[in-house]
């Protein structure tokens, strides 16, 4: 039989799990996950037994112990509800032992480029234990070398937790933008050129980070814990410009606008036309509402899962007394009756 290939990426996953294992703070849940994590691919399991021997080696510890998890989990790391730890650090707050393997996994190539595709979340250990989860259809390119840590989002969205290192920032690059952490756990967002209002989102988590380039102007702009900014502008593209981007600050309900990360989408009594654009970035199979804009106007609020459009299709025409026409390549949303102006 043929030996699965373990990636990079795999590898440093599976000494988070052994670490996360013998943390003080393992759960049955823990264990639960580590075991649907095993069982996405043979890569995986080999991945496991690897770190899992290196950990003996290492740390000195008894592998008999590793993974007492109950057989016939199912649930999922890397893709939609995948559960996190609230306080968001769990990755560079693990014991010694458990860091020497994971500095062990972690000496690959340092340029390296990571993709999702619509529907795909895919989660990143970088080298110096840095965590970065991708959301859908999401491109970037990584550099960690000796002299950086540089992170280019092409497009889509990425989560950073960022582990401090006093001698190398950390920087995350998004057109003519950048954002500059040390220790810290922020979200990018990019619409690019593509479409008529291209925008950057950048929501800060925990710690702090600058906002600097041409799209901010002369001045960086300094962001703290609660932040989100947004820099749109039709002209904002990968080529630098010397025009400042229209920035907007507030501080929003984060658990909504990351609710991706658990694999849902929450609306607040929106618009059915965002709604619908936000559920169609996570599925092959479209919603669509026609150009009937009184249907577009209806409002929607609740939580819903990502990537399971038909489901959201057959709840909102519930709600709305609407009938979902299900055809190969979409869904259309049509109304029963003539909606009131």
């Amino acid at each position: 039989m043929k030996t699965p290939v373990v990636r990079p990426d795999i590898a440093a996953e599976a000494a988070v799990w052994i670490a996360r294992l013998h943390d003080p703070g393992r759960s049955v849940q823990v264990e639960r996950d580590c075991l649907a994590w095993q069982a996405r691919s043979a890569a995986h399991r080999l991945a496991f037994e690897r770190c899992t021997d290196t950990w003996v080696d290492v740390a000195g510890l008894a592998g008999a112990g590793v993974a007492q998890a109950p057989t016939g989990a199912s649930l999922s790391v890397e893709g939609p509800g995948k559960p996190r730890t609230a306080a968001w650090r769990w990755a560079w707050c693990l014991a010694p032992a458990a860091l020497a393997v994971v500095g062990f996994l972690l000496l690959w190539p340092a340029g390296r480029t990571y993709q999702t595709h619509v529907g795909e979340q895919l989660a990143v250990t970088l080298q110096g234990g840095s965590r970065m989860t991708l959301n859908t259809a999401t491109r970037v390119s990584v550099d960690m070398s000796a002299g950086q840590r540089r992170v280019d989002v092409e497009a889509g969205e990425a989560l950073f937790e960022v582990a401090k290192d006093s001698r190398r920032r950390f920087v995350v690059r998004v057109a003519d933008a950048e954002v500059v952490a040390k220790g810290t756990v922020f979200a990018v967002r990019y619409t690019p050129a593509v479409q008529s209002n291209p925008e950057l989102v950048v929501s800060l988590l925990e710690g702090e980070v600058d906002l600097r380039g041409a799209a901010v102007g002369a001045r960086p702009a300094s962001l703290v814990a609660g932040d989100r900014v947004r820099l749109t502008r039709p002209s904002m593209s990968a080529r630098p410009t010397t025009a400042t981007a229209l920035i907007k600050l507030d501080r929003p309900d984060f658990s909504r606008g990351l609710a991706w990360d658990r694999g849902e989408a929450v609306f607040d009594d929106i618009a059915l036309v965002d709604a619908v654009a936000e559920m169609n970035r996570y599925s092959s199979l479209p919603i669509d509402l026609g150009s009937d804009q009184r249907l577009a106007a209806l409002r929607i609020a609740g939580v819903f899962r990502t990537g399971n459009n038909e489901a959201f299709a057959q709840a909102v025409a519930r709600l709305h007394d609407l009938k979902v026409q299900v055809h190969e390549d979409r869904l259309v949303l049509v109304a029963k009756k003539a909606i009131a102006p």
